[in-house]
């Protein structure tokens, strides 16, 4: 039997302090340093693990890409029998219970933001993929009821980072109607 190397050990400790630190500053405003000192280890021990700060939110990005899709299992598997409208809203709810953090919401905003950085846009785009496969795969909903779910999903991310939930606006409130997030 192996044990794991001290690399192998780091490497989740680094990609969640990754996760919290490129969704608080975003790719541009984060640096190794920072993403550094919030795993406890030295930047030079970050650029062994991760050669570049590019591979290194690609990881964070797919270490949310994974628990979305693990909580969204998860949720479908409890709510089998429910029909496919029932299996995607229990999976939309367990996906705003697991937000609640805000960071794996702000990693996907600020991914989007820098999706033009090829690794970045191609991480992204197969982190959605597995999204939309899930969803369609355990719901058994339509093509269309799919594309709803993940529209209603990006929706909810525009609430949320915007704020638009606690303005009383009538444009706002149209909105955000029907869309409630875990405090």
């Amino acid at each position: 039997m192996s044990s794991l190397s001290s690399a192998e050990l780091r490497i989740p400790v680094v990609t969640a302090a990754a996760v919290r630190e490129f969704a608080r500053g975003g790719y541009h405003g984060t640096t190794i340093a920072d993403v550094a000192a919030a795993a406890r280890i030295s930047p030079a021990y970050v650029f062994k693990l991760f050669p570049g700060k590019e591979r290194l939110f690609v990881a964070a990005l797919e270490d949310c890409f994974q628990q979305i899709v693990e909580t969204l299992t998860i949720a479908a598997e409890e709510a089998t029998g429910s029909g496919p409208d029932g299996i995607l809203d229990a999976m939309g709810g367990a996906y705003a219970q697991l937000i609640s953090d805000r960071s794996l919401l702000m990693l996907q905003v600020h991914a989007q933001s820098v999706a033009d950085v090829p690794e970045i846009g191609q991480a992204l785009r197969a982190g959605l993929a597995s999204v939309v496969r899930l969803a369609k795969a355990r719901s058994g909903a339509s093509d269309e009821a799919v594309q709803r779910f993940i529209a209603y999903g990006q929706l909810c991310h525009l609430i949320v980072t915007t704020g638009v939930d606690d303005v009383t606006d009538d444009w706002a409130v149209l909105v955000a109607r029907g869309i409630r997030h875990p405090a």
